[in-house]
């Protein structure tokens, strides 16, 4: 087994581990769920949320990876040989979100290309399902889509040889120029926003609170799916990370700084993405209300009509897209750690090995994507693999680790010896308690909505076939995966 990697610095881990989560979906999921789940009065369950799952879980994964100083699986199988495939389950889900994930990179790599001459023109929805993507129906996969597939090379060129040169000359290089450049870049489309005629009204409209829903169930659990989905939990990224650390690292002040940084960031896409929304309202003379759209419609159908109408359009056209690449291209190397340290200690091979087989497998199976159904297969494959991958495997690690194998002590003994932040009750009572019952209810949730009516309303078989079946075949490989022997020094 070689040498294990570390982080050159603190820094590095820092933001590595905020470019993990602060991904596409930050900049266009939280300003709606924000939107459609009280305005202003949602700061309330999410901060909730933030504190009472959101961090703490972030704890328990730094702890789990920093004590044991290993990928998932291995991480896993030193709390329980039983327990392994939990891991795999995570690398496995993180694996399928890295097949479609650069599908969305890719066109904003194209869009970035194409705010230079507005090439979206009069009609930027029509442009970008019929011009670009040449769209098909459910099922229906067509053609390769040159548009998507030339982008898609170039993006995962750019991610293999990021993590073809490793942790620290590698991850970290990349991060400390990503992540400043995402930040300067977007704050300079805030402040743009901000100042169009119409954004105070946009901005009204996000933060006027609606109490009511305050008392609405839904609304609290929509805070935690937020929080959760937000800081790349149980996507073994987080145990991966944290395994690079040095022994003597700061862990609980660590994860307050990626949770805070994460919803600093959140807040800071809302204020962005209403300032404009309330100018592109203005122009149209219509209420905020009549154009919020979220999901990928509102990155590539809403916001290129905005930034048509906006001075210097060419300008901020590269800004906002340009963001959206470094957003993905940082949460790409991210999510890609995870199988890429998985095998290396599963197989015992050296690491250039590791990366040329999981990016090429990965690059691989992203191009089912890049043809004119791909939109409608990245939208079905997205929507199962995070409510029954992510928020089931997320409920499965709490339980395990917290009530079958009564980790929470020793993580807690091990936390509070490298950190300055000591975790008490406040942190038990959280992981013990209210996280499972809250995922556990989203689950039930989740399964309740899914059996009444199929999803966005596509046929059965295409959801059967794309949909629970990739989300039941990541666990069954991850149980196969647990029947290969480790190397001898794990024995």
């Amino acid at each position: 087994m070689e040498k294990r990697s570390q982080w050159g610095t603190r820094l590095g881990f820092l933001l590595a581990a905020m470019g993990s989560a602060i991904g596409l979906g930050n900049i266009w999921r939280f300003p709606a769920t924000a939107y459609s789940n009280g305005g202003g009065a949602f700061f309330i369950p999410y901060l909730f949320a933030l504190l009472t799952a959101g961090i703490p879980l972030l704890i328990m994964e730094y702890t789990i990876g920093h004590k044991y100083r290993s990928s998932a699986p291995r991480a896993f199988k030193k709390f329980n040989k039983k327990a392994e495939w939990i891991g795999w389950w995570q690398v496995g889900i993180s694996f399928v979100i890295n097949t479609y994930y650069p599908i969305i990179v890719a066109w904003a790599l194209m869009f970035t290309y194409f705010s230079f001459t507005e090439a979206w023109g009069a009609d930027p929805e029509a442009f970008f399902l019929n011009d670009f993507l040449s769209i098909s129906s459910p099922g229906e996969f067509g053609s390769f889509v040159p548009n998507v597939v030339i982008p898609l090379l170039l993006i995962w060129t750019v991610v293999f040889a990021i993590l073809y040169r490793g942790v620290k000359k590698g991850i970290e290089v990349a991060n400390k120029i990503f992540i400043p450049l995402l930040m300067v870049s977007f704050f300079l489309i805030v402040i743009r926003a901000i100042t169009l005629p119409g954004a105070a009204e946009g901005l009204n409209t996000f933060f006027e609170p609606n109490w009511d829903t305050i008392f609405d169930g839904s609304v609290w659990i929509a805070a935690y799916g937020q929080i959760f989905y937000s800081l790349s939990i149980a996507f073994a990224i987080m145990i991966t990370f944290s395994s690079y650390l040095p022994k003597d690292s700061d862990i609980t002040n660590n994860a307050f700084i990626t949770g805070f940084a994460n919803s600093s960031f959140e807040l800071l896409a809302g204020i962005g993405v209403f300032s404009a929304l309330g100018f592109m309202a203005a122009q149209q003379g219509q209420p905020v209300s009549e154009v919020v759209e979220g999901g990928i419609g509102l990155a590539f159908m809403v916001f290129p009509r905005i930034i048509s109408q906006m001075p210097a359009s060419s300008f901020f056209g590269v800004l906002f897209f340009g963001s959206l690449v470094l957003a993905g291209l940082s949460s790409m190397v991210s999510i890609s750690e995870t199988y890429i340290a998985a095998l290396q200690e599963k197989f015992s091979i050296k690491r250039h090995t590791a990366v040329s087989v999981g990016v090429g497998m990965s690059a691989l199976v992203s191009f089912a994507y890049a043809n004119q159904g791909g939109l409608f297969l990245l939208d079905t494959v997205d929507y199962f693999i995070n409510n029954y991958g992510v928020a089931l495997v997320g409920l499965v690690e709490v339980v395990v680790v917290v009530w079958f194998l009564r980790q929470l002590h020793p993580l807690k003994d091990h936390a509070n010896n490298v950190s300055d932040i000591k975790i008490g009750a406040w942190w038990s009572f959280s992981l013990s308690v209210i996280t499972p019952i809250v995922l556990g209810f989203m689950m039930i949730q989740n399964f309740r909505t899914d059996f009444a009516e199929n999803y966005e309303g596509y046929p059965t078989t295409f959801l059967i076939s794309y949909g629970w079946a990739v989300a039941l075949a990541v666990i069954i490989i991850g149980l196969l995966f647990t029947i290969k022997k480790w190397p001898r020094e794990d024995v």
